[in-house]
């Protein structure tokens, strides 16, 4: 794969996990002078795992270790002060029953914002991170290993923080990627991933909520409102959770609806689930917004298979009327609309619309 730009300096953003040091390393061998650099956000590991992480200490000494293998300069940066933002908001969206995707706040504000306002002040003219995407002509596209692809989560970036991000690894598949790590001989080339949100490294999610915020309890019901149970908190719940509902309806019964307003959990079925489409604000475009409606693959989590659908922006909404009903629309949850493998842009879920 050639290097996108000549040789310059680049500030690597290293998490102390094998695709972050195969992006230093790859750069590196690319003639770019490459500085490393990692985020410190406040949370620490109550011990020390051989898991890939993010940002705990013990990632950090794995991410310096990788850095003088390599023989390149490398700072750990105190972001905590940013990092109890995105916490907030994360614990502030479970208590309005939203599900949030933190990791999408914190590329926007933090890896490809603090991160490049760092590369101005050392006089780089990139920023570098190991996601699993591509960009080609100043598009943003999926990346080659679609098991992997992370182009979801970078839908939020402006044009001009595309304009100075180098994605090195998003033409290659993680099992090419470990081996490019034997190769350099780094010392996390078998470290094991990590799905946990950085900030909550025990992975209870709940837990932290419950520390931060203020339960209350409420109704549950069903589709007909009928009262079912009481709940302990909507924050509890997230919408096609199926496990922990302390119900039983005679067959699968999972939460269609969180109503914050009345701090209710609706239950039904899995064909309660369903929506023909969904409402999207605070959409971001990364080519500009189109006229009219439009015709794009819309994939509404992380994981989600695209549904092909139509799209009509409403001024600062965007109405999406699926072909085919979709299953588990969230409020709070991203919506990226795709052309093939190019991201056109997207936007956060408001609400779904029933099938």
């Amino acid at each position: 794969m050639v290097s996108p730009i000549p040789p310059s300096r680049v500030v690597v953003a290293m998490s102390g996990g094998v695709d972050s040091s195969v992006t230093a390393a790859l750069l590196r061998e690319r003639g770019h002078d490459v500085v490393g650099l990692f985020m410190r956000n406040g949370v620490e590991h109550a011990t020390r795992s051989s898991r890939q992480g993010c940002c705990s200490a013990a990632d950090a000494q794995d991410a310096r270790r990788v850095a003088d293998r390599l023989g390149i300069p490398f700072y750990a940066l105190d972001f905590s002060a940013e990092f109890r933002t995105v916490v907030d908001r994360f614990v502030a969206e479970y208590a309005r029953g939203r599900t949030p995707n933190p990791c999408i706040e914190c590329n926007q504000a933090l890896k490809f914002g603090r991160l490049l306002d760092y590369a101005d002040a050392v006089g780089a003219t990139h920023v570098a991170t190991g996601h699993y995407a591509r960009l080609e002509n100043g598009v943003l596209r999926r990346g080659h290993d679609r098991a992997k692809d992370q182009s979801y989560v970078l839908f939020a970036l402006s044009p001009a923080q595309i304009a100075r991000t180098l994605l090195p690894i998003g033409a290659l598949s993680k099992d090419e990627v470990r081996a490019e790590a034997r190769r350099f001989d780094l010392p996390v080339s078998a470290k094991p991933e990590s799905m946990e949100i950085c900030f909550v490294p025990d992975n209870d999610y709940r837990r932290l909520i419950r520390e931060r915020a203020a339960p209350r309890p409420g109704p549950m019901v069903d589709m007909e409102r009928r009262l079912l149970a009481e709940h302990p908190g909507i924050e509890n719940f997230t919408v096609g959770q199926r496990e922990g509902l302390g119900i039983a309806l005679g067959r699968p019964a999972y939460v269609v609806a969180l109503e914050p307003e009345t701090n209710t959990v609706v239950v039904g079925f899995a064909d309660d689930l369903l929506s023909r489409g969904l409402v999207a604000r605070r959409v971001n475009w990364l080519g500009g917004a189109p006229a009219g409606t439009l015709d794009a693959d819309v994939q509404i989590r992380a994981h989600h298979r695209p549904a092909a659908a139509t799209l009509t922006l409403d001024g600062d909404a965007v109405h999406v009327a699926f072909r085919e009903p979709v299953r588990a629309v969230t409020p709070g949850q991203a919506a990226v609309f795709y052309r093939g493998d190019d991201v056109l842009g997207g936007g956060w879920i408001e609400r779904g619309i029933p099938a």
